[in-house]
């Protein structure tokens, strides 16, 4: 078993970084959608090319 991981090292440490990388950024999306502000960077719809297709009513 210690083998595994001295050999698999980096690559276990690297998974590790990526998977929390992605669990923070998934969490700011969250944090985000329940303040209401849109994923795609926008400052609002009404600005938005595209908001009569992210947006049906």
């Amino acid at each position: 078993m210690l083998t595994f991981l001295s050999e698999n090292l980096a690559t276990i440490i690297i998974s590790v970084a990526l998977a929390v990388l992605i669990v923070l950024i998934l969490l700011k999306l969250r944090k985000d959608r329940k303040k209401g502000k849109s994923a795609c960077g926008c400052s609002g719809c009404a600005e938005c090319p595209c908001a009569g297709t992210c947006h049906k009513q």
